[in-house]
């Protein structure tokens, strides 16, 4: 779930699990024995009606009073109880209230992980308020627009945010420091708001904010409701914490995964959050162990990271029990499971502005998990992404048990809440699917059927990739990529890299007559203009981009060739090709071993 359309699960490059009932019968005792929790999160969400009075701010304020003394949040040495939790998020209220902020506004955050982070949120939620979760590696424009999305009656930021917040010439009504905010905070009344408990379930909470086809990053709508069902699936049906268990966090707040599964799940069984600044390959095991974390939450790059460590003595000094995440490949995950000693993996599938998810209860190796919805998997064209209709105009749904673009109904059971731009919302509808007047969800994902309503993820189709976590929409990129003035035409898009996720960003570009590739200007243009997991690391300098009706096709072509190191063009490509070394060293020429670096996490990938 992302920050993104945060939620691709694992690519199956081999051969795919096949469930069966004997899978779920002999993995449900372990399930049944954790009835207390599931009961816990379903009584939590499920029976949160849109129009009743149910929130996140009302629902924490009752773990709060029920588990006051108990650590919420760990940070650093730093660690928070719940009743300390609630009353600071009460005088932040208190403030934002003082501020103008009531229901139906928004209130920008722009914070790096720290337990103000949350308490921010939290504050903002209680005061009916939505909090839009601000992406705090975006500069220039592409920030400017996200801040114009929320029109927020208040942004709060790090110190050192100010500036670029500033710098990429959005209008903000009013910008403050978080230590000017907290400093206004003191002597603020700690009891919980009036506010908190008007809201809700299907008033809005956040805005994340996610790449999509546009080239602006665009706010998905998340609305308590969607939360509160969150804390079931995940934190119920999933995870199933109890109130003793640590779940350790390094990913950053603005991240559905963070945000939505790490809170919600912790929130629910009235146990501790362990935030990490961010996320390091070399010393996550030592975070783990010094946290006494018995479970984390992943996206799938983690795990490859952490496997491409070098094995030592802390690899199972650890006391984590499960795991929760999306993106554990299926070829690494019996690797990953066995080294580091892991008993279970709640691996799921979801999307920041999706209407459906899959959550891998019963731990079946390999899968996403199941779908109790009717979804269904149809045939699509893989150049637009849009579904392939018949004769009749209907979508034609692919064979039992091969892969096909995943539809979710959208209905009141399943309802699409979709972004604050109505016009992108209704892009990713599907109207008249199987007969008239019905209303499908196009998730935009390649999904293979397993049986008995699991799935694993295949592909991800359209105009963006996924790479180091984040979608990288490919518009953004290629107007970057404009700034440089040897550029004449430039085209990009994912490429597969060997043992990583996702897809690696790379261009397909057009010098301009008689200009030379100068790989450092570049660079510092990639730099200068997008955040660093949008930096292509494969450059191809060509003769020609087609713009004609053809143009899909040909940038099709080029994806398929890749960078040429598997053949699938016939051979090496012929054209110039550049890799992205390092910030400082710029583009230089492609060398065999540089895919192998990227993997090893050597290079910026």
């Amino acid at each position: 779930m992302a920050g993104d359309d945060s939620g691709s699960g694992s690519r199956d490059s081999g051969a795919r699990q096949s469930v069966g009932l004997l899978d779920l019968a002999t993995r449900l005792p372990a399930v049944v024995m954790d009835a207390p929790v599931i009961l816990r999160g379903a009584l939590t969400g499920l029976l949160a009606l849109p129009t009743s009075k149910a929130s996140i701010g009302k629902v924490f304020q009752d773990r709060a009073a029920r588990y006051g003394d108990r650590v919420f949040i760990r940070f650093g040495d730093e660690k928070v109880t719940y009743r300390q939790a609630n009353e600071t998020a009460n005088r932040y209220a208190a403030v934002l209230a003082d501020n103008g902020v009531g229901r139906g506004d928004v209130v920008g955050i722009m914070l790096r992980n720290s337990p103000n982070a949350v308490l921010m949120m939290l504050a903002a939620v209680k005061c009916g308020a939505v909090a839009g979760m601000l992406n705090y590696h975006q500069r220039g424009d592409v920030l400017s627009h996200s801040i114009g999305l929320l029109d927020a009656t208040i942004v709060i930021a790090e110190s050192d945010l100010i500036d670029p917040i500033k710098d990429s010439g959005a209008e903000v009504a009013k910008l403050t420091t978080i230590e000017d905010f907290v400093e206004q905070a003191e002597g603020k009344p700690t009891d919980n708001p009036k506010s908190a408990s008007e809201v809700q379930a299907k008033d809005t909470a956040f805005y994340i904010f996610t790449s999509g086809t546009t080239g602006h990053p665009k706010a998905s709508v998340m609305t308590h409701h969607r939360w509160l069902r969150a804390l079931t699936v995940f934190g119920g049906l999933g995870l199933r914490l109890k109130s003793d268990d640590t779940l350790y966090c390094p990913l950053p707040l603005y991240h559905n995964n963070a945000l939505t599964v790490a809170v919600s799940s912790v929130i629910n069984a009235g146990g501790t959050l362990a935030l990490g600044k961010s996320f390091s390959a070399s010393r996550f095991w030592d975070d783990v162990i010094k946290m006494e974390a018995t479970a984390f939450i992943y996206i799938g790059e983690v795990c490859r990271y952490l496997l491409n460590q070098p094995p030592k003595d802390s690899d199972r000094a650890h006391k984590v029990r499960v795991i929760t995440g999306n993106g554990l490949r299926p070829e690494i995950w019996d690797e990953f499971t066995k080294r580091f000693g892991i008993g279970r993996v709640a691996e799921f599938y979801a999307a920041s502005e999706g209407n459906t998810a899959f959550i891998n209860i019963f731990n079946i190796p390999k899968t996403t998990g199941i779908s109790p919805l009717p979804l269904a998997y149809v045939e699509y064209d893989p150049e637009s992404g849009d579904p392939v209709r018949d004769e009749n105009g209907r979508v034609r749904k692919v064979a039992s048990g091969k892969p096909g673009l995943l539809l979710s109904p959208v209905n009141k059971l399943s309802p699409f809440d979709g972004y604050t731009d109505k016009a992108a919302s209704e892009k990713k509808l599907v109207r008249n699917a199987f007969k008239e007047g019905d209303v499908w969800f196009n998730t935009g994902d390649v999904m293979s059927p397993q049986g008995m309503g699991h799935a694993a993820f295949s592909d991800r189709l359209g105009d963006t990739f996924r790479w180091k976590g984040e979608n990288v929409a490919t518009t953004q990129v290629e107007a970057a990529l404009s700034e440089d003035k040897n550029i004449e035409e430039a085209t990009v898009f994912g490429v597969e890299v060997p043992d990583t996720g996702g897809r690696a960003g790379m261009a397909a570009i057009k010098l301009r007559e008689g200009v030379e590739f100068d790989g450092k200007a570049l660079a510092d243009t990639v730099y200068a203009n997008l955040p660093s997991y949008a930096a292509p690391l494969f450059i191809r300098i060509v003769e020609s981009l087609e713009t004609t009706s053809t143009f899909k096709s040909r940038k099709v072509d080029l994806r398929n060739q890749g960078y040429g190191a598997d053949g699938s063009d016939g051979g090496e490509i012929k054209d110039p090709l550049y890799v992205l070394a390092s910030k400082e060293e710029g583009y230089v020429p492609f060398y065999p071993e540089y895919p192998e670096e990227v993997a090893a996490g050597k290079r910026p990938g």
